[in-house]
């Protein structure tokens, strides 16, 4: 049995340029992907082996300072990371780095570096180091002193963790190591409003990051968040933990804590909106697009599909921004737990995350960090797609009791009070009211699960200004891990117990993996639509077809993205537990889709939509699915 906690390795940013076979990437026996990583100790108990291990790590501490140079043969003088940054960032940019010399810096080191445009922070005698601040233009200079043995970025060492689970379930800490956060990238916010958070500024000022601000709620002007939802899903974005640097247990750092918002309010203080606000705040988005360069459109929002998506003006206003250039990443929905029609809450994606062209994005509870050890949260939407049957969501990321950024006096707030969390004493342990005034709130959901995705899309955006929609779709998907369980039981916080399974139409492709996604430099040409599922009720198999408008070429041929012989690869995006042969999916050892799925022809398959007396969505006091102890359900 595998450690609960494991090292996860992963290689530089790779330089790959074909979707083949060939490209796949290596992974270990979980699946994630492995290659060089700075050195990590774990010190989880292991019995006896614990003081070796102790050793073992000591060691490597002590021989790290003098491994820049053995056998005759010098390191890189600059670490990878910084490398990348220099290869791809503004020579302007200011970065922190540490610069070991090859005997105790002077004080014409740090004058050189002053006279750089940089300064010094401290001194870091025990490695005859000095911690500076400094213009990247002056890296290449430092790297060609004689004197300088080795520079790196200044990494941020935080307490604990990086990052709570649900960040660093899907490798956000590794992903931002690379130098990423967003700088440059506008994401347009389409929610409930967004409040002036300080996590929202650029990090250690009062200039906010919320560049621009515009209400569609009809007879409401202000932009500002009067139900708590839009705020919360700004952070989970780009919010920046400056509230949570000291006082609180984690650091609550957005995927892309850089990146620049776009406040489009179209929900009013219940939550509620209109297609037509939806849509009047989509149209802005692609008028505000080279202002502001937004590249990536975040909806949290949906509603139940009532027609074909060819026809659906939601549909159509997202394909609108699509076709603008723009990452429409979209919410799978929260009905999940709906067996109203006897589909075991299949067939409850809600629109306009049916829409092919879209990043449709489900719910995962995460347990810890290693993907492999957690579940679909039970109330996240499954595909197909009603009408359409087409294959969702994409790929899924932790949205269970994910904490972001809490909106003062609104209406989730101000009803729910047991979802705020307060900062806490010195020692991280002791929490409440009279250490300060609460900066963050708990919320479960898809809308959770999406600003990741819109995050992670930022990121690589920053990394590649070039890349299109579709190829951020397509590596995100190609990239995600494909480990989760084949079945897994949760239970909601009034003890019902729910038993799910891990195929196509639960976890799409996989879990996000953020640092895979950015090590991933593939590239193709055409379109990356989502496939349709296509249902034979004579042989009860189910084929996956390319969704392919006549007047597009598909990202997704043959021959152009994923393998010459399989339109998906039998390994590289839906893992190899899924075989394609173009006439039948088969998911698992045994069971076709997951052998609770009843295939009811006038619900999943059929050309009407029908709608259960009762939906067992998930309501705004919903704590998310909970853990069943002997003790009864545990919400924490």
């Amino acid at each position: 049995m595998k450690r609960q906690t494991e090292l996860r390795t992963y290689p530089p940013l790779s330089n790959s340029t074909s979707w083949g076979a060939g490209s796949r990437n290596t992974k270990n026996d979980n699946g994630r992907q492995t290659g060089q990583k700075p050195s990590r100790c774990s010190f989880a108990s292991w019995g006896g082996r614990i003081a070796a291990i102790l050793a073992t790590c000591l060691v490597v501490l002590a021989a790290a300072p003098t491994a820049l140079a053995k056998n005759g043969r010098k390191a890189p003088k600059v670490s990878p990371a910084l490398q990348q940054l220099l290869n791809t960032a503004s020579p302007s940019k200011v970065v922190d780095v540490i610069v070991q010399y090859k005997g105790k810096p002077q004080q014409k080191d740090l004058a050189k570096v002053a006279g750089k445009g940089g300064k010094s922070k401290r001194h870091l005698g025990i490695i005859q180091g000095e911690a500076y601040t400094i213009p990247l233009s002056a890296v290449s200079d430092l790297a060609s002193d004689a004197g300088v043995a080795h520079i790196s970025l200044d990494h941020k060492i935080r307490k604990r963790a990086n990052f709570d689970t649900a960040r660093e379930a899907i490798n956000t800490d590794i992903a931002q190591s690379y130098g990423y956060d967003g700088t440059g990238v506008g994401i347009a916010i389409v929610d409930s409003g967004v409040y002036a958070h300080p996590d929202l500024n650029l990090f250690g000022t009062n200039n906010q990051r919320v560049v621009y601000s515009e209400s569609f709620v009809p007879g409401d002007a202000s932009p500002s968040d009067g139900y708590g939802h839009g705020t919360h899903v700004a952070g989970l974005a780009a919010g920046d933990a400056q509230s949570s640097q000291s006082n609180y247990q984690f650091q609550y750092t957005g995927v892309a804590p850089n990146a620049n918002i776009i406040n489009l309010r179209v929900l009013d203080a219940n939550g509620s909106a209109a297609d037509s606000d939806v849509i009047a705040a989509i149209d802005r988005a692609i008028q505000l697009q080279s202002q502001y360069n937004i590249r990536v459109l975040n909806l949290s929002l949906g509603r139940p599909i009532f027609e074909s998506y060819t026809a659906d003006p939601l549909c159509q206003a997202v394909e609108q921004a699509w076709n603008a250039g723009i990452v429409v990443v979209v919410a799978a929905g929260n009905d999940g737990r709906d067996n109203s029609l006897g589909t075991n809450g299949y067939g409850t994606v809600s629109a306009p995350g049916n829409d092919p062209y879209v990043i449709t994005v489900g719910a995962i509870d995460t347990t810890d960090v290693n993907p492999a050890n957690d579940s679909i949260a039970s109330y996240s939407s499954k595909g197909p797609a009603l009408l359409d049957q087409i294959v969702k969501p994409d790929i899924v990321a932790p949205g269970n009791r994910v904490v972001s950024l809490l909106a003062p006096n609104t209406t989730l707030v101000n009803n729910f009070s047991p979802y705020v969390v307060f900062p806490c004493d010195s020692t991280g342990t002791i929490c409440g009211s009279s250490y300060g005034a609460p900066q963050y709130f708990t919320l479960s959901g898809t809308s959770m699960a999406t600003p990741l995705v819109s995050g992670a899309a930022a990121l690589m955006i920053q990394k590649d200004p070039t890349l299109t929609p579709d190829l951020v779709k397509a590596r995100l998907m190609k990239t995600a891990f494909k480990g989760f369980p084949s079945y897994s039981t949760v239970v909601d916080s009034m003890g019902n117990v729910y038993n799910e399974e891990g195929d196509v139409f639960t976890y799409g492709t996989g879990v996000m993996d953020v640092a895979a996604a950015l090590n991933n430099t593939d590239t193709g040409t055409g379109y990356a639509l989502s496939p349709s599922a296509v249902f034979d009720s004579t042989t009860n198999t189910v084929s996956i077809v390319q969704t392919v408008p006549t007047t597009l070429s598909v990202l997704w041929g043959d021959s152009v993205l994923w393998g010459d012989s399989v339109l998906w690869g039998d390994s590289v995006l839906w893992g190899d537990s899924a075989f394609v042969n173009g006439s039948s999916v088969l998911w698992g050892d045994s069971v076709l889709w997951g052998d609770s799925v009843l295939w009811g022809d006038s619900v999943l398959w059929g050309d009407s939509v029908l709608w259960g007396d009762s939906v067992l969505g998930m309501s705004a006091a919903d704590p998310g699915d909970c853990k069943l102890t002997s003790n009864g359900t545990v919400c924490h």
